[in-house]
């Protein structure tokens, strides 16, 4: 039943497997979808997804292969104008609780379809007609707990069309980050060091536990000097220009980096389309509110991991020509891929995250200087999995 929806699953990315489709064919015998597009829906997600950060890849995959169950397309013209009026609640005028939900999905088809060609009028109420209200399996704003909802919005969310409303969109891990979800990512970017001169303070419950059970369980705390984070970032973000759609976003990460207090050290500066004679200490970038390249990479060590944020999208010729900074009207004695290859001889860790879609980058405005740029550091997506690769790429020995 339903091998079409388990190869789209497949198709779209989802790991669904042989064993999980045949357990959920179990169920579906056992009658745990309850004879409802919903049951089948909640069923078909507690079997065969995995982890919440799928819910939407799935609600997407649900929502199309049952599109024509939610808005079929030969419905007459006239039972959308009926069902799109104003929206109302009239009382049930007929006796009865509604159709008894079919035991099979396709038998549910079979019954909107002859249900169309029967209805001649409007109706509200009731527990028969498509229409509005009721308890008909069929319709709009109705009572029933499980059916088809055509036209207008859901008032119950008792219909299939609950997977066309995305709610899981927040969970997925290609989403563009928030400052919460920054924080979270930045957190993993720790590397703890106890060879610190103080006293020790933190309580061990490993060691504890060892000394208290050879000390025949009379209770032997032990404590160690606290650990701090030895982890040093030089973050250097791309600003304005073709940046200013990711600007919000941007400012976001700056926020969430900002606040952290677990690095050792952190240094902020930007830059325009590519690195030059100088940094930048704002994000507008204007003359004089900077600091020379190469002093930051005299004074900084190789000790630090550093984190570009850029499209990496411009003209060839500000990438390999001397002057690629006319932005602002200044000539640069080296062109801006010299300068890449300094920060990639100075530092020994280095990543570029991208707010562009990554599926783009090969054919986009900027493909040349994104795929030479990606030549010279590791690249990743600005999203949940590219922001985890790259912070892991940070961390690697």
């Amino acid at each position: 039943m339903f091998l079409e929806f388990f190869y789209l699953l497949r198709a779209k990315g989802l790991e669904v497997s042989i064993n999980e489709w045949m357990i959920l064919e179990e169920a579906l015998d056992k009658g745990l979808a309850h004879s409802s597009l919903m049951g089948f829906y909640n069923l078909c997600r507690s079997i065969l997804i995995k982890s919440e950060s799928e819910y939407d890849k799935f609600d997407a995959v649900f929502a199309e292969y049952f599109k024509n169950v939610q808005t079929p397309e030969d419905l007459p013209e006239e039972f959308w104008e009926w069902l799109n009026e104003s929206d109302h609640q009239r009382p049930i005028d007929d006796k009865g609780t509604g159709d008894e939900f079919p035991k099979e999905l396709e038998e549910l088809l079979e019954m909107f379809e002859e249900r169309i060609k029967e209805q001649k009028e409007k109706h509200d109420g009731g527990c028969y007609w498509i229409g509005t209200g009721g308890t008909s399996v069929m319709g709009r704003g109705g009572f029933h707990t499980s059916g088809i909802r055509t036209g207008g919005p859901s008032r119950h969310k008792s219909a299939v069309q609950v997977a066309g409303e995305r709610n899981f969109k927040d969970f997925r891990q290609d989403k563009i980050l928030d400052i919460r979800q920054f924080q979270m990512a930045f957190r993993r970017l720790r590397q703890y060091s106890s060879r610190v001169d103080a006293q020790e303070t933190e309580l061990n419950i490993d060691k504890t536990i060892d000394e208290t059970c050879d000390n025949a369980g009379m209770l032997k705390i032990v404590y160690d000097k606290p650990r701090k984070n030895t982890v040093k970032v030089l973050l250097l973000i791309d600003s304005d220009g073709s940046m200013l759609p990711y600007s919000r976003l941007c400012n976001r990460l700056f926020q969430a980096v900002s606040q952290a207090n677990h690095f050792k050290d952190l240094k902020i500066y930007y830059f325009h389309n590519c690195i030059y004679d100088h940094l930048y200490t704002t994000p507008y970038c204007k003359k004089g509110e900077w600091i020379e390249t190469d002093w930051v990479l005299r004074n900084l060590d190789s000790e630090y991991k550093v984190i570009f944020v850029g499209d990496a999208a411009m003209a060839p010729s500000e990438l390999y020509k001397k002057g690629g900074n006319s932005y602002i009207g200044l000539w640069n004695e080296e062109p801006g891929i010299a300068w890449l290859e300094k920060f990639k001889r100075r530092y020994k860790k280095q990543v570029w995250l991208n707010p562009i879609d990554k599926s783009t980058w090969e054919w986009m405005y900027g493909a040349k200087t994104i795929n030479a740029i990606s030549e010279i550091f590791p690249m990743f997506e600005l999203s949940l999995d590219g922001l985890e690769a790259g912070i892991k790429k940070l961390l690697v020995k």
